[in-house]
């Protein structure tokens, strides 16, 4: 039987995402700490250190530009709840004095792209 192969459905299409972002970070030498991290509604994708920052992380994937860019989708609504949930994670591992930075892993088409410091 031939025929084309499903898409992958929007979660399943997330979560190859994820790990794609995952071992890109693991190819530059940082460590992992936490994937889809939780507290209370907020979550972060991945938590990472790079050297002795604290890195969240969030990965946007997307097929098409048909509703903007990857990176794009990452408003002030966003924003607010990766935060909370660093808040926690720093509070939940004692770790309130570390430094730490919100980066995101845009991946459109397979292509990576890595923007450090991407808000605060």
């Amino acid at each position: 039987m031939t025929g084309k192969q499903p898409k992958p459905t929007r979660s399943a299409y997330g979560a190859r995402g994820e790990d794609k972002a995952t071992e890109h970070l693991q190819s530059a030498g940082y460590e992992i700490l936490a994937r889809n991290y939780r507290h209370d509604r907020a979550e972060i994708d991945i938590v990472a250190r790079d050297g002795e920052t604290i890195v969240f992380v969030e990965v946007k994937a997307r097929r098409s530009d048909k509703f903007g860019r990857p990176e794009e989708a990452v408003g002030d609504a966003k924003r607010g709840q990766i935060r909370k949930a660093a808040q926690g994670f720093l509070i939940q591992g004692g770790l309130e004095d570390a430094p730490c930075r919100f980066d995101v892993l845009a991946i459109f088409n397979g292509d990576i792209n890595h923007i450090r410091d991407a808000f605060w």
